[in-house]
């Protein structure tokens, strides 16, 4: 008699569990996509109408948008690779029992701990769901680009979205004036990609516009994205240092040294508008004020410290 062979044995084989794809793939690929898309749209631009106005002597077109795309290219490349402020882990000598709180123009805030990166967040600083990182002076996670906006990376975001705005409207006008010329001449390859190529330009050009004011407006008053979902600021701002200051400090002034030590050594003192105060105590009802570390009343308008 022949052995069958044991079906227990045959049923209890492992079987390869099924490949479920990475949270940060599709997320990547739709980032490099924009990319192809900007060079895909641009080379139909030059290689068609850019290309029939240039040997018709209207050289001023290709001078004008060739810097345009340079700069826009320039500009996506480097914001899709860019540190936006990332704090890396903290220590864990840190506990979320501790309370820390800082001043800033006058204005008292109490810190969060962040309970994945295991530090008191400084201000301004917010985890990314996304991105699983704390970022310096968040504003927004950039779906386009696949990458958060923060400190070190924020004039990079107005540059791209800057030079989004001259190119597309650039391209526009461009494809335009060359319809406008060749009206006489029967419809060829050349126009048909000039109307492919203006159709999404003007499609672009209005919501970018729209976000550029957006965010110069933003900036002019020193506040961010995501804090519009936060309480903390009730009407005041003490991070607003007028319109000329808060441009300088968002697009002209150093970015400083990356943190590529533990985050918890930034909750040193660093200034009089910047000291940690670490003698406070959780209670069940709101902790007094410490003295203020300067001369002078620096109290907040509710009395306590604000939860940041």
């Amino acid at each position: 008699m022949i052995p069958l062979p044991d079906a227990m044995t045959l049923g209890k084989e492992p079987r390869p569990l099924p490949l479920v794809p990475l949270p940060w793939v599709l997320p990547s690929l739709f980032a490099a996509c924009n990319v192809v898309l900007l060079v895909f749209f641009s080379g139909l631009f030059f290689a068609f109408p850019c290309r029939w106005l240039a040997q018709n002597g209207e050289w001023a077109f290709p001078m004008v948008t060739g810097p345009l795309f340079v700069l826009t290219f320039f500009s996506l490349v480097s914001l899709n690779f860019s540190d936006p402020g990332i704090l890396h882990q903290g220590s864990a000598e840190q506990g979320p029992l501790t309370v820390h709180v800082v001043w800033v123009n006058h204005g008292a805030f109490r810190l969060q701990w962040c309970p994945k990166c295991c530090f008191h967040r400084p201000p301004r600083t917010h985890h990314c769901r996304r991105c699983n990182v704390c970022v310096e002076d968040f504003d927004h996670h950039c779906k386009w680009v696949n990458n958060c906006i923060g400190h070190r990376n924020f004039r990079f975001f107005m540059l791209l979205v800057l030079s989004l705005c001259l190119y597309s409207g650039a391209l526009l006008v461009t494809c335009l004036i060359f319809l406008v010329r060749t009206t006489h001449l029967p419809f060829s390859t050349d126009k048909a990609v000039a109307i492919v190529v203006a159709v999404p330009a003007a499609g672009f050009l209005v919501p970018l516009s729209l976000l550029l004011m957006i965010q110069a407006v933003s900036v002019s008053s020193a506040k961010r994205t995501y804090e519009g979902k936060c309480r903390h600021l009730q009407g005041y701002n003490p991070f607003d240092q007028g319109c000329a200051s808060n441009w300088y400090l968002t697009i002209c002034a150093p970015l400083g040294p990356k943190y590529m030590a533990e985050a918890v050594q930034l909750q040193t003192a660093v200034g009089p508008v910047w000291t940690p105060m670490t003698n406070l105590h959780p209670a069940t009802s709101a902790p007094a004020l410490p003295p203020a570390p300067t001369s002078g009343s620096l109290q907040t308008r509710e009395g306590s410290p604000r939860e940041w």
